[in-house]
């Protein structure tokens, strides 16, 4: 006769590394929007990946940066023109785009500056390990420093359509014109540096009108920024989305002839409970620790670099631990599945961890020793849940 089951015998099955909802690389991505726009102003070797939109002689992708499709239908009071829009989505179809793994900044606009899944752009996370030092990169802020050209060696959109005659310009915070980051994933075209959303939303029109066909971006943080900080559906976050509707009405009003604006987003965001259960705390446990030399990536999307001999140990480990509330899966594993998009270039294989860990449920694996402030963010992102993955793209038309 059969025993009835004890917690002690109860071995729950880990999540399957084929059930994670792997983002629409090839076509609808965030790496396929800049492609498509491309194609249709006719650069050479750019294709129309996004099936769904109809081309435009001038063409403008205003990113706001945290601003994901379920955050943005969940509050229309607060952000009623971009409400208004959400019908046009994905050219008429209403439907969102996916952002790319991990759903996180640095990750995805070198994806929508090179037209890329980051398998092959190669910024496959917020930190990730640089195979040639061994040390562990913030590839946001690019600390320790190394050669970006070697480190993501494509071309972007915005160079390959200025070198096709296109008039390419990106209209962001001043803070940005040099980075690294923006030389490996935005650069091509004019850098035009304003501080208030209002003149650059301004300039973005004025450029847009500057080419017979044109091709600009503009971007807004702080919606991200206070999401981080207080979390989503906070009255700092709602104060933003308000500020941020406004902006993206300003633009469209003055949306020079035969333009077209695409209001997108590189991820969206979740708030995390503040307790032991929803922030599972690296640097005070010893089982995930055993075995790790580095953790990379952040809360919810972990690049988990083994000492040698141990990556089979520490995949085993974290999957007893974890597996019923992240995807946990080998290196191998998450490439053979597609999260990083459907190749991986032989310089980014060793950016990736041994064991990848991508969260399902509301929880964190935060590191409070080696990342305090990381560790004390309200709102988190980086995994491929709706609520992460899902952007908007909605158009105006003129």
């Amino acid at each position: 006769m059969a025993q009835p089951d004890t917690a002690w015998d109860h071995h729950p099955e880990p999540l399957a590394v084929a059930s994670a909802p792997v983002p629409e690389y090839g076509s609808g991505s965030l790496a396929d929007l800049l492609p498509t726009l491309a194609a249709g102003l006719g650069v050479p070797g750019m294709s129309a990946a996004i099936s769904e939109l109809t081309p435009a002689d001038r063409n403008c992708v205003f990113l706001i940066d945290g601003l994901g499709w379920e955050q943005l239908r969940a509050h229309p009071e607060d952000a009623p023109f971009m409400t208004s829009l959400l019908a046009t989505s994905r050219g008429g179809t209403g439907r969102p785009l996916t952002a790319g793994y991990p759903a996180t900044t640095a990750t995805s606009l070198a994806s929508v500056g090179t037209g890329l899944p980051p398998g092959a752009h190669g910024l496959p996370g917020y930190t990730v390990r640089n195979p040639d030092t061994g040390e562990l990169m913030n590839q946001l802020r690019w600390q320790p420093w190394a050669p970006p050209g070697p480190w993501q060696p494509y071309p972007t959109v915005f160079q390959l359509a200025h070198e096709a005659g296109v008039h390419a310009a990106q209209v962001s915070s001043p803070t940005f014109e040099n980075t690294p980051l923006t030389k490996v994933a935005l650069s091509g075209g004019t850098f035009l540096g304003r501080l208030p959303g209002e003149d650059r939303v301004d300039l973005a029109a004025e450029q847009l009108a500057a080419g017979d066909r044109s091709l600009v971006y503009t971007y807004f943080a702080e919606v991200d920024g206070a999401g981080h900080r207080f979390g989503v559906d906070s009255d700092a976050w709602r104060g933003q989305l308000m500020y941020a509707d406004r902006l993206v009405q300003r633009l469209a009003e003055q949306l020079p002839p035969r333009s077209a604006l695409y209001v997108t987003a590189d991820h969206g965001m979740i708030d995390v409970l503040f307790d032991e259960e929803h922030r599972i705390d690296f640097d005070e446990d010893w089982e995930l620790s055993a075995g790790v030399a580095l953790l990379g990536g952040e809360g919810r999307a972990r690049h988990v670099y083994a000492v040698p001999g141990a990556a089979n140990d520490v995949l085993t480990c974290w999957r007893e631990v974890l597996g019923e509330q992240f995807w946990v899966a080998s290196r191998d594993e998450a490439i053979a599945a597609g999260w990083f998009g459907p190749r991986i270039d032989e310089r980014v294989y060793g950016r990736i961890g041994d064991v990848v860990a991508a969260a399902r449920d509301d929880v964190l694996i935060i590191a409070s020793q080696r990342e305090p402030n990381e560790s004390a963010m309200v709102g988190n992102h980086g995994s491929m849940t709706p609520a992460e993955q899902l952007v908007p793209l909605l158009e105006v038309r003129s």
